[in-house]
């Protein structure tokens, strides 16, 4: 009866199943991946914060989710939460009994009598001053810990994707003014060559111009070179091959809008109720609390109840004791009950040294964002008046009051300022990220969370 039972019992479980990688495969799987996607596209759809589907252009909020969808880094994060879920479901699980089968044999016995002592019996633990419920709590707090993990990492994602996206905003716009104050500069050259020719421009006119004009293409160049190393980097941090974006449209609507100043108290309110990383931290610390229990609580030794039968030289025994109960002899759990508590000191410490650190990186946010619209706010007016400036000249020009070249060359000055401008907003842009980072809270997209409610479970692919 015994060995059925066993047969029984090991006919219910799990059995290997080998699932080995081949990175032919692996490479194939990554380069069929496309923006084009359907199911990416039912993603994002489904995951927007207003009703509206991918339109031609791409933007920061569809390919954050297009991110959130593809990125490697999600994917481990999942993973790694998958294990604290099963580390949970052990924590959970009761010991078994154990099952005893006593055989023995009788030397003298009586004649008349069967020599042997054969039989049947169960050892069943005990788990005593709530040892499995501080195994749980803690393993269901490590577990949340790790779900808010990939919060942590979503976040991670949507600001390296923004600070690529904002690079080559920054390279994309830049190419196209020095585009044009190339060829302004290329009139300015071609009338001062003719003006030298005619004795009415010195060598050192021409000359400066020229050198003018090589720099202004070579800074073309540059442009163009970083936009692709952005771009680059934008399929990276996407978890996509370059050539899955090389013909795609991206609007930089996001960054072509001024965000509104943030007042210091809101942001840091922001910070302390929206921070992944700090609500992940207090689990954490929460774990080392039941940790701590847990050892508390193994002070008290377990019980191991035994029952048995056996049939002893024909005799029939039922028997019953009780085993396994250690004494506090030697020691107490002094030692693990001093780590324990020495681990909760060091998560407590964290939580509060994070938090510490949230609030100066929130100070020196707004700070540094204020200080870059007021920078980009003299920009503008500069701009205006050189605008203007230009717009008289023109006037001037169409009366025959100014010559071209003059023209030409306030044209040229007026996109060297477009260009600090344009620095400028990038500022803005650049500290705007610094704030959202430091309140791990989007500024200018959605109704208020950048990662989606349901991102913590696997996405299909």
């Amino acid at each position: 009866m015994a060995i059925g039972l066993s047969l029984t019992i090991l006919a219910g479980c799990a059995s290997y199943q080998a699932k080995p990688i081949e990175p032919a495969a692996l490479a194939r799987s990554f380069e069929s991946r496309s923006l084009d996607d359907p199911a990416l596209r039912r993603y994002i759809t489904e995951h927007q914060d207003h009703e509206a589907g991918v339109g031609e252009a791409w933007n920061l909020e569809t390919l954050t989710l297009a991110a959130f969808y593809y990125s490697p880094e999600l994917d481990v994060a999942r993973a790694r939460w998958e294990t604290s879920r099963a580390a949970a479901r052990t924590a959970q699980q009761r010991p078994n009994p154990t099952l005893v089968l006593p055989l023995g044999y009788t030397t003298n016995a009586p004649d008349g009598t069967l020599p042997y002592l054969y039989g049947l019996g169960l050892d069943i633990p005990i788990e005593t001053a709530g040892k499995r419920g501080y195994r749980l709590a803690r393993a269901n707090e490590l577990s949340d810990a790790a779900r808010l993990q990939i919060g942590v990492v979503a976040w991670q994602v949507r600001s390296r994707l923004r600070s690529a996206l904002l690079d080559l905003f920054a390279a994309s716009r830049a190419s196209e003014i020095l585009t044009r104050q190339v060829a302004a500069q290329e009139q300015i050259v071609a009338m001062l060559d003719r003006r030298f020719t005619l004795g009415a421009a010195s060598t050192t006119d021409v000359n400066s111009a020229k050198v003018a004009l090589l720099r202004s293409r070579n800074e073309v160049v540059q442009s163009m070179d970083r936009q692709g190393a952005s771009r680059a980097e934008v399929a990276r941090v996407m978890g996509l091959s370059l050539g899955a974006l090389r013909q795609v449209n991206i609007g930089f609507e996001e960054f072509e809008r001024t965000p509104a100043e943030i007042p210091l108290d809101d942001a840091r309110r922001s910070a302390v109720l929206n921070r992944v990383d700090l609500r992940a931290a207090l689990a954490r610390y929460e774990a080392s609390q039941a940790a701590l229990q847990l050892e508390i609580a193994r002070q008290y030794p377990d019980l191991h109840i035994g029952i048995g039968y056996t049939v002893d030289s024909g005799a029939n025994k039922l028997s019953s004791q009780f085993s396994g109960i250690a004494l506090p002899v030697f020691n107490r759990n002094e030692g693990p009950i001093a780590e324990a508590e020495g681990r909760r000191k060091e998560a407590a410490t964290e939580a509060l040294a994070l938090q510490a650190a949230t609030i100066n990186d929130i100070d020196r946010a707004v700070q540094a964002h204020q200080s870059a619209l007021a920078a980009l706010d003299l920009q503008d007016r500069l701009l205006a008046t050189q605008t203007r400036v230009l717009q008289n000249l023109r006037r001037s020009f169409d009366t025959g009051e100014t010559d071209r070249l003059t023209l030409i060359s306030a044209q040229s000055t007026l996109e060297t300022s477009t260009l600090s401008r344009l620095a400028a907003r990038v500022a803005v842009q650049r500290t705007t990220g610094q704030l959202e980072d430091a309140m791990q809270q989007p500024l200018q997209f959605g109704a208020g969370n950048a990662v989606p409610a349901d991102l913590l479970a696997p996405t299909p692919k």
